[in-house]
């Protein structure tokens, strides 16, 4: 009888154990490094001057925010999902800068062979 109890506190210790251990992964902070990083990224890059780039650079943002919100509503899986989207919003504010700034290199280059071959007919 009495190694039948000391069986059931063994089960009810692993039992509280392993409820502490699914409630604080449920209460782990949200990782938002990289969705951070990427705006940071973005902003360096110059997206917030260019329209296109300033658009998704601001959504990138706000998604940022909504995820953190999500997260201290204790809705984690819908806060992770919002940080995907805010990294690849953040993402594609930096193409987009690159891609502006490659294109006006490109003009500029154009101009200058103009201007060569105007001075040296």
């Amino acid at each position: 009888m009495r190694h039948v109890s000391k069986i059931r506190i063994l089960m009810f210790t692993v039992a509280v154990m392993a409820a502490a251990i699914v409630s604080g992964c449920s209460n782990a902070p949200l990782r938002t490094e990289a969705s951070t990083s990427g705006i940071s990224a973005a902003e360096e890059a110059g997206a917030a001057k260019i329209p296109q780039a300033s658009l998704y650079l601001q959504l990138a943002k706000e998604e940022l925010e909504l995820a953190k919100g999500l997260s201290a509503k204790g809705e984690k899986e819908k806060a992770e999902s919002m940080l995907t989207r805010s990294e690849a919003d953040a993402e594609l504010a930096i193409v987009l800068s690159h891609g502006n700034a490659e294109k006006s290199e490109a003009m500029a280059a154009v101009e200058r062979v103009r201007q060569l071959r105007k001075d040296n007919p």
